[in-house]
């Protein structure tokens, strides 16, 4: 069994670069999808928006908090699909998700509806470590090495 397995984990190691654009792709890319609404829905989308950062008992201006939120959303899903400046975005996707976790718990809507925050903000924050891969603009561009190199190294 334990054969089995080392050759099923080589052959999907194989396609680990592909595995992590269609990744990066699909999630960014909702990212992207929902984030796009809010941010051409204007100050008064952006005010309700910005509310949230008042379970951190920040109440002071909630239109720009929710612009962040909203360029945090699909700005961050722009960066993330196309691998360019990965990690800081991938981290501040990770923060965005944590606001929107910890707001959504604290006005009682419970785990059933927080979740999906949760999920998507652990998501990010494992994929920070993991990095973009090479199919990435980080990577063509030598911000980030291939794994293969680093690994070499060691």
């Amino acid at each position: 069994m334990k054969q089995f397995l080392q050759l099923f984990a080589q052959i999907l190691s194989r396609f680990r670069d592909l595995a992590l654009l269609l990744f990066r792709l699909g999630l960014g890319g909702m990212f992207m999808w929902h984030g796009w609404p809010k941010i051409i829905g204007g100050t008064e989308k952006w005010a309700g928006l910005g509310k949230a950062m008042g379970t951190f008992g920040i109440e002071f201006a909630p239109g720009f908090w929710g612009f962040m939120a909203s360029f945090a959303e699909f700005g961050g899903g722009l960066l993330f699909a196309l691998g360019l400046f990965y990690r800081p975005a991938c981290f501040l996707l990770f923060s965005n998700m944590l606001v929107a976790f910890t707001s959504q718990m604290m006005d009682g809507k419970g785990l059933q509806k927080a979740s999906q925050s949760l999920e998507d903000g652990l998501s990010f924050f494992g994929a920070a470590f993991i990095g973009p891969g090479k199919y990435s603009l980080d990577h063509y561009l030598g911000i980030e090495e291939s794994t293969a190199r680093i690994f070499k190294r060691r």
